[in-house]
């Protein structure tokens, strides 16, 4: 490993006798510039949404499209998170019995994938939420 970096630091040695420190800062500045202006490209990229629904979360994977400066400062940034009610959403309820079948345990709320996908394209204007994913079920309140 000693005579790797030794190799490493005669190479930069030699190295600095061609490129000069101007050379790689103007470069570096280049380097950013041309990612600054690919920014403003529409990009396509998978998101996970955290998604609370009446205080149970859950993770909603989705396909997103939006501009890459709004995508770079989602992913940064800007919380993914979001409050839906039950109320707005469509499902179906599964009934989960118990080891006899005979007892129903709890009810769990199978939601729709297009009824998710359209509450989240209303929170999140800037971003178009092209498909989402699987949704967990979750457990309906007792009623």
């Amino acid at each position: 490993m000693k005579r790797i970096i030794a190799l490493l630091k005669v190479w930069a040695q030699k190295l600095r006798k061609y490129i000069s420190p101007v050379f790689l800062a103007l470069f570096a500045v280049s380097f950013t510039l041309w990612y600054i202006s690919k920014l403003n490209y529409t990009y396509t990229t998978d998101f996970e949404i955290d998604v609370k629904i009446d205080n149970k979360r859950i993770d909603v994977p989705c396909v997103v499209e939006g501009k890459g400066t709004t995508l770079f400062g989602y992913a940064l940034y800007v919380s993914r998170s979001t409050s839906i009610p039950l109320t707005e959403l469509k499902y179906d309820t599964i009934p989960v019995f118990d080891d006899t079948d005979t007892v129903v345990i709890k009810r769990l709320a199978h939601i729709t994938p297009a009824s998710m996908q359209d509450a989240l394209s209303v929170r999140f204007s800037d971003l178009k939420i092209i498909s989402v994913g699987k949704v967990e079920d979750i457990e309906l309140p007792k009623q």
